[in-house]
């Protein structure tokens, strides 16, 4: 099934559905953030209630949106995934690293809010 993403606001945070699969052959989702931060949207969430399947590129395309959302000082929280997908999570260790939760006012509360912390360089550059 082709992935579908339903967009809408809720509270200044932008929330995504999505219906489908997450996975190498459809990359609509990173394209769409891609916009929505030249747009100048800072705060997300990513419901995946409706993901009935994740491979490696999807976690790849969530850890890159992450990254990308952070970059810009924003913040992205997950939305009530399915228990497969949230044991791919806990597989890969990725919900050390993604705020996950099962009620949208919470989620959207946290991106609302939240601010990323910035990146620390482990190995700063000589001077």
């Amino acid at each position: 099934m082709t992935l579908m993403i339903k967009q809408r606001a809720v509270s200044e945070v932008v929330v995504l559905d999505l219906t489908g699969r997450l996975w190498i052959l459809d990359l609509p989702l990173r394209d769409l953030m891609n916009g929505l931060l030249a747009d100048g949207k800072r705060h997300f969430v990513v419901n995946l209630a409706g993901v009935d399947y994740m491979d490696s590129s999807g976690l790849g395309q969530l850890v890159s949106i992450w990254t990308s959302i952070r970059n810009k000082n924003g913040y992205l929280t997950l939305l009530n995934p399915s228990k497969r997908v949230r044991r791919l999570f806990e597989i890969t260790r990725l919900h050390t690293v993604f705020e996950v939760f099962e009620q949208e006012p919470a989620a959207v509360e946290k991106a609302r809010k939240a601010k990323a912390r910035p990146f620390h360089n482990v190995n700063p550059p000589e001077t």
